[in-house]
């Protein structure tokens, strides 16, 4: 599940609306929507997000969130290490064979770490 399909899904069985019924609502099958709640699909069009955003007809700061939410859903992402670091690209191949054994506390403390780091590295960069 991604972390926009998780909100969604959240959303959606907190008013009580089954899946189907919002689906048709939004003019699409119910196999995308579950797709979508569940990570089997990338990251909505803009215009689809949107949709969902009036759906749900939330005030501005969630809608914020459900587009930065969108920005770090894609499901299937590619992490390019050409002219980086030899370790840049042991880390990433080492999070692709290991991502799937982590447990949440790991991915939560790995999450917070890259975050922490990078944001100290753009900081020194400017």
């Amino acid at each position: 599940m991604t972390p926009l399909g998780a909100k969604i899904r959240k959303m959606r069985q907190e008013r009580n609306i089954p899946l189907k019924k919002m689906a048709e609502d939004l003019n699409v099958s119910s196999a995308y929507l579950s797709a979508l709640e569940h990570g089997h699909r990338g990251t909505p069009t803009w215009f689809m997000l949107q949709r969902i955003i009036a759906y749900f007809n939330v005030i501005w700061d969630e809608a914020e969130e459900l587009q930065r939410l969108a920005e770090i859903s894609d499901p299937k992402i590619t992490i390019e290490t050409a002219g980086l670091e030899p370790k840049a690209t042991e880390l990433a191949n080492k999070l692709a064979k290991n991502i799937s054994s982590l447990e949440p506390d790991d991915l939560d403390f790995l999450v917070a770490e890259v975050e922490q780091r990078g944001a100290r590295a753009r900081a020194k960069k400017k």
